[in-house]
């Protein structure tokens, strides 16, 4: 048993769920064989606790790592700020030159107020958007965190999140009061948010993702946008998985359409904690009338950190690397499907997280074997890829040569039927459950 395995079954036991995250869970990849810690990091390398290097094909710090691991120019940056002090009595200065600069990036804004991690934000921008509508209801698609708000959509129907990104959250603890204040729509369903909209006079926020892996069809957030104005709602974009990705500052420019308030996260500060509401003037002033506040909302990493990284974003035009190594990744899946005789659908939706799925009953246990035959070639995979500025096509080549190795076992082990036989372990988890 490798030293991450076993410390892991020791977090288990004194940490509710193993970790801080669903996503860094072992068992959503490779339950009993995944190293679970590393050591220190690199690029796109990864060294466990036993000293052994990963190559990360995979989810790089779920998207929190744009440029790289440990990447020096935003490093450089930080420790300059942890030795001049991170946090004092009086406030640091970035947090003033980042809101000028998100500002720039979002010219219909004239706010911006500061969280440190995903969730944060989405809570802080609903907090927000309720109360410049005065109205309760929320109406929203796609993924959005654990705060209250989101997790009361599960209270009257608790598959009411399943089609938005994780299966099976659960509400306990979610005050049952909150039941039907929050209420789901899909992704390209304008008609269902028409209906919404038309029974409930109280829908006072819309959330929507503006992109994940589908893009907007038929006037889709245009159409929204229509909405949020006739209901007298907030228009709130989620953009803490998509910004910085496809443009510095957000996809929603893409299309033509402008926020009341759009949420940053992620990838802004390059694995530092940084998150950002960003809005018109009018809106976000009804922060003031509400309390929104944090002691650690106020340290100097995360906007230190969030300034470099937008630097080197657009000094090195990073988005475009990212897409044009994102679409050669699908490509790649593509081809060595094709190749091995897997039937495998890979999404083209969203280029800079590229994903795909195998297309068989067992498909959970044929990724889990996926991911166990990588792991024994020296990388970190699964079939979604957040693409990095660090990582390179020479990585994507050599990556592609150990994957179509383990498509063409792959195949063999289904054409056997004993796909399930090979695995050293239980199937990865494939959403929310208890680990015990």
């Amino acid at each position: 048993m490798n030293k991450g395995v076993e410390l892991w079954n020791r977090a288990k036991k004194i940490i509710p769920g193993g970790s801080q995250l669903l996503s860094k869970r072992s068992e959503m990849f490779l339950p009993d064989q995944w190293p679970s810690y590393y050591s220190k990091a690199k690029g796109i390398d990864v060294w466990d606790l036993d000293g052994k290097k990963y190559t990360d094909m995979c989810i790089m710090g779920v998207g929190s790592c744009i440029l790289g691991y440990a990447d020096d120019d935003v490093d450089r940056t930080v420790k300059q700020r942890i030795d001049n002090a991170n946090m004092t009595t009086l406030n640091c200065p970035e947090e003033v030159e980042l809101a000028e600069k998100l500002l720039k990036l979002n010219p219909s804004a004239g706010m911006v107020r500061y969280t440190r991690t995903g969730g944060e934000t989405m809570s802080v921008a609903v907090r927000i958007g309720r109360a410049y509508s005065k109205k309760d209801k929320i109406a929203f698609c796609g993924y959005h965190g654990w705060h209250d708000w989101y997790l009361a959509t599960n209270i009257k129907d608790k598959a009411g999140l399943n089609d938005h990104l994780i299966a099976g959250l659960e509400p306990s603890g979610v005050p049952s009061s909150l039941g039907g204040t929050a209420l789901p729509f899909h992704y390209n369903k304008i008609e269902e948010l028409e209906a919404i909209v038309g029974k409930n006079k109280d829908v006072g926020v819309i959330v929507v993702e503006t992109m994940r892996s589908k893009r907007p069809e038929k006037d889709f957030l245009k159409n929204v946008r229509k909405i949020a104005d006739g209901a007298g709602a907030v228009l709130v974009l989620d953009e803490i998985t998509s910004a910085w990705r496809m443009t510095v500052g957000g996809v929603y420019p893409l299309f033509g359409i402008e926020p009341d308030i759009v949420a940053y996260g992620k990838a802004m500060s390059n694995g530092y904690a940084m998150g950002a509401v960003v809005g018109k003037s009018e809106v976000m002033d009804a922060a003031q009338s509400s309390f929104i506040s944090s002691t650690f909302w106020t340290e100097g990493i995360g906007p230190a950190a969030s300034l470099a990284t937008i630097r080197k974003l657009e000094e090195r035009n990073v988005p475009a690397h990212i897409v044009k190594i994102g679409e050669k990744a699908g490509k790649l899946w593509e081809s060595l499907g094709k190749e091995s005789g897997l039937k495998l659908h890979v999404d083209f939706g969203f280029l800079p997280i590229m994903h795909f799925d195998f297309e068989y009953p067992n498909s959970q246990a044929i990724s889990t074997l996926f991911t166990q035959e990588m792991l024994q070639r020296g990388y970190l995979a699964s079939r979604g890829l957040y693409v990095s500025y660090a990582h390179k096509e020479e990585d994507v080549d050599r990556y592609a040569e150990s994957a179509g190795e383990v498509f063409g076992i792959l195949k063999k082990a289904i054409d056997a039927n004993n796909v399930e036989k090979m695995l050293k372990g239980p199937v990865a988890h494939s959403g929310f459950q208890r680990l015990t």
